[in-house]
């Protein structure tokens, strides 16, 4: 059963299948995106809790967006409050990693295991971007350029289209803030405190969070796996989504067979 709901000031879709095991899955998207950043595929894996956000300002979430990846961080963790939901895993993407990775940091009992894709520990955005963003006449320019990077080359336009007209629908603010709080990021001296299961994925075709983000953060996760995927870009979730939700749900059925730690 799919279902949408407003809780914490979030917009979320849930899917909540009967016989549903394990902790939920917990979709969290990148700078200027929505739950449809994540395929449907995730969005509704079989057998599995799935809970896809928008964050503050938005998707259908009421604005206004947050200012840091810190204070993301805070409003998801509130929802999960809200939903009365113990622990999960969370999957981020892009700046959505930054925010699964805080949550282990700060919130390590409600973190039952992180899937972080296409992202890094530190999230340095080009200053143009910046600047961009911040003006409103520049930023339907902006975005063409931003989406079309953030694909594979070759990619269809079919399949680039629809992220251009929503990332133009952002609000400046929002798409502006979101990658200031990117650039902001960095938590590379503290992937040691982190003791959760991990699965990294990365598209061979990134350009924006290459694959060698990916290596850092599976080389310093301690018993991470990692999965680069060919011909796919930043967008790998999308652009080689059978392959990933495949990741993703033999990985989630590894956390729900796991032995309870007392």
């Amino acid at each position: 059963m799919v279902t949408e709901g407003l809780a914490a000031g979030i917009a979320y879709q849930e899917s909540n299948p009967p016989g549903a095991a394990g902790p939920p899955l917990l979709l969290v998207h990148g700078a200027g995106g929505s739950r449809v950043h994540w395929p449907e595929g995730l969005r509704a894996l079989p057998g599995r809790r799935v809970i896809a956000v928008d964050l503050p300002g938005h998707g259908r979430s009421p604005p206004p967006g947050e200012r840091s990846v810190a204070a993301y961080a805070r409003r998801v963790l509130a929802l999960l409050d809200a939903l009365e939901v113990p622990a999960a895993a969370v999957a981020g993407h892009s700046m959505g990693g930054a925010v699964a990775l805080t949550l282990g940091l700060t919130a390590p009992a409600r973190v039952a295991g992180l899937v972080l894709v296409g992202t890094g520990a530190r999230l340095r955005v080009a200053p143009a971007v910046l600047e961009a963003t911040a003006d409103p006449a520049a930023l339907a320019r902006a975005a063409q350029a931003m989406v079309e990077n953030s694909f594979a080359p070759g990619a269809s336009a079919a399949l680039v289209a629809p992220f251009v007209e929503r990332l133009r629908a952002t609000a400046p603010g929002v798409a502006h803030d979101d990658f200031a709080a990117c650039d902001a990021f960095d938590v590379m001296a503290r992937l040691g405190e982190l003791a959760v299961p991990a699965l990294v994925v990365c598209g061979e075709e990134d350009r924006l969070t290459p694959p060698k983000y990916a290596e850092f953060l599976h080389a310093r996760l301690r018993g991470s796996r990692l999965l680069r995927l060919p011909a796919a870009g930043h967008m790998v979730a999308i652009e080689a989504a059978g392959p990933v939700a495949e990741a993703v749900g033999a990985f989630l059925r590894e956390l729900a067979a796991a032995p309870v730690s007392g």
